[in-house]
């Protein structure tokens, strides 16, 4: 089955640079990363609808190439403050901590301006439904 079967479906890339996108990408190709957050305020203010449970959508490598769909399974929103350490592990980054994930998403949200303890947070928990660059799956780390 081609990418094209998939045009119509909305896309983004994950993290805000292309290497950003290219490793949370390679996480999500080997099983690592299931889930991510993002800012429910900017989907407020962007008047974009969130995500439901079995929205798919494109994931763009760090150049824009397509090279996935996942499928939304849940979608709820937490404050940032309130992260436990499962969801640490969903997201699949780093050393699969709190800690890790604490201080990795504070200084993205940060950077794009809108950190705050009592954050609104959009909880995405995905599952992969097609691979279409397969050069970028790397075996998952035992």
């Amino acid at each position: 089955m081609s990418s094209e079967v998939f045009d119509h479906l909305p896309s983004f890339a994950f993290g805000d640079s292309p290497e950003l996108a290219d490793s949370l990408l390679e996480l999500v190709l080997n099983g690592t990363k299931t889930a991510t957050c993002g800012d429910l305020h900017s989907y407020e203010k962007d008047g974009e609808p969130l995500p439901q449970p079995g929205d798919q959508y494109v994931i763009l490598d760090g150049k824009g190439q397509a090279a996935c769909v996942i499928e939304m399974v849940t979608v709820d929103v937490r404050q940032f403050n309130e992260i436990d350490e499962v969801w640490a592990v969903l997201e699949g980054e780093g050393d699969l901590s709190l800690e890790f994930w604490q201080e990795g998403h504070r200084e993205f949200f940060e950077r794009n301006g809108v950190y705050a303890p009592d954050m609104k947070l959009v909880c995405e928990y995905f599952q992969l439904v097609k691979i279409f660059k397969r050069d970028q799956a790397k075996p998952k780390p035992n």
